[in-house]
């Protein structure tokens, strides 16, 4: 299965989008201003202790306090908290190797015994904030490699359960032990399997680096602050998604290429060149195909497969699948087989959903009736071997006496939600727009303020595709007309996104030109 990246580097948001065989199945949206990433390093303040919930609320400098439980505390929490003690009293950083780690915390403690409010603490970001709950924390401090996660005061050293190998298990377990740093422990990822010392050592290294940077923050640190922010969404999904199957990774932003372009050749070098700069006129989503998934395969309904279809629902405690067969309809198969069909089909295209929409918590699926019990087993596989690919944790129950799947899965980011209704951007919702044949006049009145008051003379205009044919028909197009009489340089770009009557102007440097006008509605 042939993977591409795509990569939408915009001033306000960065879009990745995950193809696989070209059909969209992850996609990811992050403000440029985005903060309180999983993985992001805070030094807090205990606000609240909940006994009740043997847990605490610490503020980190959101909105809403984050969520601490006392399992989330870790096991080596003495030890961090000896850590941060003695970094304060000197007003000096110390080395990790050179302390003495602390017995574990009891499993079965009391939050207050460990904490107090207005106490400092070291705490990692676990779970976005999602809808109106703030962040969950884990105190147990940990940077994640593509071939290992290391985890500061323990001793450990673990082996993923999905290597097989015994000997492979043995040979990594013994090698990390011999070149880890006195007091770190060590998580050795699926990927890591067969993999040479040297790049083992490597990333170690590295990661090692990151904490020291980290520990140098502390002690000149106020709570709440930032201490370590995790590597961007990109190179983040990237170090977890990346395999020989990647063919291509594609970027429009140079800078941002220019650091996938490093990363991959760190991780692995003879792969560097997948990753590609695009500079193309046309939008890059719109020229991989992904707007038009975007807009097809988000929203309430979701049509998979010879007229059968999806509704998607979701509420605050689940999300709820309905599968209907719709107009199809096949003489050759009984109604038996014919719902087994559908809902094998359904499957596949649920388990697609799940990883697209990034759905998280309880999902309930209402699969079209089956009778027999064998279809009802294989579709309970099928699902199964469909959310096989999936690398959130995720736990299937077979079909109900109702005909009901229960699905659980991960949730450490909010849903992905997209908007696919459009509010018309020719009225802004109020129900009356100009004649749509007075659009092109409405158009060379923005180039005429251009050229003549901005003094703009290089620029691009994105407007709808059946817009952007009749402007440029024709060997006397209007877009020669315009250039001619205004004396500009001008390109006109399709773009798929925007509405029949929308339009966006771009200087040469690709900055948006704001030249909406609501006030021509009134």
């Amino acid at each position: 299965m042939a993977s591409e990246l795509v990569v939408d580097v915009q001033p306000k948001e960065i879009t990745l989008a995950v193809l696989e065989d070209k059909k969209l199945v992850e996609l990811q949206q992050e403000s440029q201003s985005e903060s309180y990433a999983v993985g992001n390093i805070y030094l807090g303040r205990v606000k609240k202790l909940m006994p009740a919930l043997n847990a605490a609320f610490v503020d980190v400098g959101h909105k809403k306090d984050a969520f601490l439980h006392y399992l989330d505390l870790g096991v080596e929490f003495n030890s961090v908290t000896s850590f941060q003690k003695t970094i304060q009293d000197k007003k000096k950083n110390m080395q990790v190797q050179k302390m003495k780690l602390q017995p574990d915390i009891e499993k079965e403690g009391s939050i207050s015994d460990k904490l107090k409010v207005g106490q400092e603490i070291l705490v990692q970001v676990a779970k976005e904030p999602i809808s109106t709950k703030g962040p969950r924390l884990t105190a147990e401090i940990s940077f994640a490699g593509r071939f290992m996660v290391l985890i500061p005061f323990i001793e450990r050293v673990s082996v993923s359960q999905k290597i097989k190998s015994r000997e492979e298990r043995a040979r990594l377990r013994q090698l990390i032990q011999s070149i880890k740093p006195k007091n770190f422990g060590v998580i050795i990822r699926t990927n890591a399997e067969n993999k040479r010392v040297a790049e083992l050592d490597a990333e170690l290294k590295a990661l090692v680096k990151r904490w020291e940077d980290t520990a140098e923050k502390l002690p000149k640190a106020k709570p709440p602050s930032l201490v370590f922010e995790e590597t961007g969404r990109t190179v983040g999904l990237l170090r977890d998604i990346f395999s020989p199957s990647f063919e291509q990774v594609h970027i429009n932003d140079a800078d941002v290429a220019k650091q996938i372009a490093e990363y991959v050749s760190l991780i692995a070098p003879d792969r560097k060149n997948v990753v590609k700069h695009y500079n193309g006129a046309t939008p890059i989503l719109d020229n991989f195909g992904v707007t038009k998934q975007v807009k097809s395969l988000f929203g309430k309904t979701v049509t998979f497969k010879n007229g059968a279809y999806l509704i998607i629902e979701h509420t605050e405690a689940l999300h709820v699948i309905d599968v209907n067969s719709g107009n199809r309809n096949k003489q050759s198969l009984g109604q038996e087989d014919s719902a087994f069909e559908v809902n094998v089909a359904a499957a596949e295209e649920i388990a697609r959903q799940l990883r697209l929409r990034d759905m998280g918590g309880i999902i309930v699926v209402d699969f079209i009736d089956m009778n027999k019990g064998e279809h009802r087993n294989k579709l309970f596989n099928k699902m199964n071997e469909f959310l096989s690919t999936d690398r959130a944790k995720h736990k299937i129950l077979p079909l109900s006496k109702f005909g009901l799947m229960q699905i659980t899965r991960q949730r450490v980011r909010p849903e992905m939600e997209v908007a696919t209704s459009e509010t018309c951007p020719t009225c802004f919702g109020k129900g009356k727009i100009k004649s749509s044949i007075l659009f092109a006049d409405t158009l060379e009145g923005k180039i005429d303020y251009l050229a003549n008051k901005l003094k703009v003379k290089r620029f691009s205009l994105h407007i709808h595709p059946y817009v952007a044919a009749y402007v440029q028909q024709g060997l006397f197009s209007l877009k020669y007309k315009w250039k001619k009489k205004y004396g500009v340089a001008m390109k006109v770009t399709p773009n798929q996104s925007l509405g029949f009557l929308q339009y966006v102007f771009y200087d040469k440097d690709n900055n948006e030109i704001d030249l909406k006008e609501e006030i021509e509605m009134k």
